[in-house]
C-alpha cells in the first residue's frame, strides 16, 4: 500500500515539475514528432529539421541550400562524385543547373562521360551487386555495385569524344571549362539529349570543370587521340585559375557536394590560394555535403567543415551542415524540395553571369530577362 501511495504522489503534479526542470541550459529546443499525413515533400523536409540525427541533417541542409539561393551575391558551386548518373540522377543534376539552383559544377570526368552516354543515346541497367564479375567481364559488362553498362558502348562514347578532338585547334590549351563547353555544343549539334550535365551547362552558361580529366574515360579517349597525332592539351592549372577567379569576384559563395574526393578539396581550396594571393576572404559563407565517409578515418571525403574551418576553406559563422546519407537517396528529395520553395528560382533569383575575357573573368549578377 506503500508503494502505491508514492506512485500516486509520483504521478501527483508530474507534468507541472516535468516542466519546471526541462527549463534552463541545453534544454530550449524540444524534438518535435512529425506526423503522417497529406503534404508537400517540401513541408516533410521542413518538419525534419525539427526531429533528430540524419533526418534533422537532411531537413537542415535543405534550408542551407536555400539560403544560399536567397542570399544577394552568392555563388553556388555543385561538387559531384560517385556515379550518380549511371544511378540515375542526370535529369536531377541537369534540372538544378538548367534552373539555377547552382552555379558551378566541378565534376569527377567518370561523372561526364557517363552523362554524354546518356545525353546520345546509350544507357546503364539495373543489375544484380552478387552476380558473378568473371562472368560480367566476359559479356564486357562493367558492374557499379547494382548498375550494369556496357562496356562495347563505351569504346563508342570513347571514339564519339575522341572525334571531337578534330574541330578543335590544337596549337592551344584548353582549359577543361572551356573544353567541356565546347563540346557541349558539339553533342547538341550531334543530337544529345538536352536533360543532361554537359548540354544543360552549356546552354545555362554554367561553368563545368573537370580537374581530375585524365582520370576518367574522357582521359582515356583523349590519350587515344594523342596517341594518334592529335595532341590536345588540358591545363590543369588554368583551371585552378579559373575556378580561384569566381571565388574572388563572387561576393558570397555557397558549396554543395555529393560525395567528396576532388571536386570538395578543389572547391574549398580556393579560399587558400585566394588568401595566398592577397586576397580577403573568409571561406565559403553556406556549405553543404551529403556523404557516407566518416571523419575518423581522417580522409577528405569524410572530413568536418568544421576541420575545413581550421584551413580557412569553410566561415566559422557560415552554415553548413553535413548529412552523412548516400546521395542518391538524399538528391531527389532535397532536389524537390527546394523547387517547391522556390518554383521560378530561375526567374526570381539574381544568379552570377560568368563573362571569359583575356583580361580575366567577370561576374555580375542579374535576373533572367
Amino acid at each position: 500500500m506503500k508503494v502505491a501511495g508514492n506512485l500516486r504522489r509520483a504521478a501527483h503534479g508530474y507534468r507541472a515539475r516535468v516542466s519546471t526542470i526541462e527549463r534552463g541550459p541545453y534544454l530550449e529546443r524540444p524534438t518535435l514528432p512529425p506526423d503522417v499525413r497529406a503534404r508537400s515533400v517540401s513541408d516533410l523536409v521542413g518538419a525534419m529539421e525539427r526531429t533528430g540525427f540524419q533526418g534533422r541533417k537532411l531537413g537542415e541542409a535543405a534550408r542551407a541550400w536555400e539560403m544560399a539561393l536567397r542570399a544577394k551575391g552568392c555563388t553556388v558551386f555543385l561538387g559531384i562524385t560517385g556515379a550518380m548518373v549511371p544511378a540515375g540522377e542526370r535529369r536531377i543534376l541537369a534540372h538544378l543547373i538548367t534552373n539555377r539552383f547552382v552555379d558551378v559544377v566541378v565534376s569527377t570526368g567518370a561523372q561526364v562521360f557517363h552523362d554524354i552516354h546518356e545525353a546520345m543515346g546509350g544507357h546503364h541497367f539495373q543489375g544484380n551487386p552478387a552476380e558473378d564479375d568473371v562472368r560480367l567481364f566476359e559479356h564486357r559488362i562493367d558492374r557499379m555495385y547494382d548498375v550494369y553498362g556496357s562496356e562495347r558502348a563505351y569504346r563508342e562514347t570513347d571514339r564519339l569524344i575522341a572525334g571531337f578532338v578534330d574541330s578543335l585547334d590544337l596549337k592551344r590549351a584548353y582549359s577543361s571549362r572551356e573544353f567541356m563547353d565546347l563540346l557541349g555544343a558539339y553533342l547538341i549539334g550531334e543530337g544529345a539529349a538536352r536533360d543532361s550535365v554537359i548540354t544543360s551547362a552549356h546552354l545555362s552558361g554554367v561553368p563545368l570543370f573537370l580537374p581530375a580529366l585524365s582520370d576518367s574515360s574522357i582521359g582515356i579517349a583523349l590519350m587515344v587521340a594523342r596517341a594518334q597525332g592529335r595532341k590536345i592539351l588540358v591545363d590543369q592549372m588554368q583551371d585552378t585559375d579559373e575556378v580561384t577567379q569566381i571565388t574572388v569576384k563572387s561576393p558570397r559563395t555557397g558549396v554543395v557536394y555529393l560525395g567528396g574526393g576532388v571536386p570538395k578539396n578543389w572547391v574549398n581550396q580556393t579560399e587558400v590560394i585566394a588568401d595566398c594571393l592577397g586576397h580577403s576572404v573568409r571561406g565559403h559563407e553556406f556549405a553543404v555535403q551529403f556523404t557516407t565517409d566518416a571523419p575518423h578515418w581522417g580522409g577528405l571525403s569524410g572530413c568536418t567543415f568544421e576541420e575545413a574551418v581550421s584551413w580557412g576553406k569553410i566561415d566559422p559563422e557560415g552554415a553548413k551542415v553535413q548529412c552523412f546519407v548516400d546521395a542518391t537517396i538524399a538528391l531527389p528529395i532535397v532536389a524537390q524540395a527546394l523547387f517547391e520553395r522556390l518554383p521560378r528560382n530561375k526567374a526570381t533569383r539574381a544568379y552570377p553571369r560568368f563573362g571569359w575575357k583575356k583580361g580575366g573573368l567577370e561576374v555580375t549578377y542579374r535576373k533572367a530577362r
